[in-house]
């Protein structure tokens, strides 16, 4: 199973985790978030982002969800990527992690697919 680290400003992981599991009824395995505040130092919280990176691999990959492409939590992102196996994603709502959680069995290509996917289709303009 592909593992799932978002990287976020502030407690927006947390919080989309949370609505996940309310969804879902459950917490999914190998998922974690990290929040990144106004008054970090990416170069000290990059070790940590390496640490729950591994925690969340179990040798499938992992793919890193971002909120703001060009942001801190996105630039640590980058950091980290490694093509094919941890791959990294901008943009990241509640459509998104739903869709990178039911996908997370399959190939990291197809993931990551599914993943953008489900963002821009969660986006609609209610009548």
């Amino acid at each position: 199973m592909i593992g799932i680290l978002l990287i976020t400003h502030g407690s927006l992981g947390e919080s989309l985790i949370q609505c996940a599991c309310h969804v879902m009824n459950r917490r999914p395995p190998q998922m974690m978030q990290l929040g990144v505040s106004g008054q970090d130092d990416p170069l000290d919280v990059l070790p940590l982002a390496r640490r729950l990176l591994n925690t969340v691999d179990s040798g499938d990959g992992t793919l890193i969800l971002t909120d703001i492409l060009g942001a801190t939590p996105a630039n640590m992102a980058a950091k980290l990527l490694e093509p094919g196996r941890i791959e990294g994603v901008a943009g990241v709502n509640l459509p998104m992690l739903l869709r990178a959680i039911t996908y997370r069995e399959r190939n990291m290509e197809v993931l990551v697919k599914k993943a953008v996917a489900g963002a821009c289709e969660g986006v609609v303009h209610m009548k």
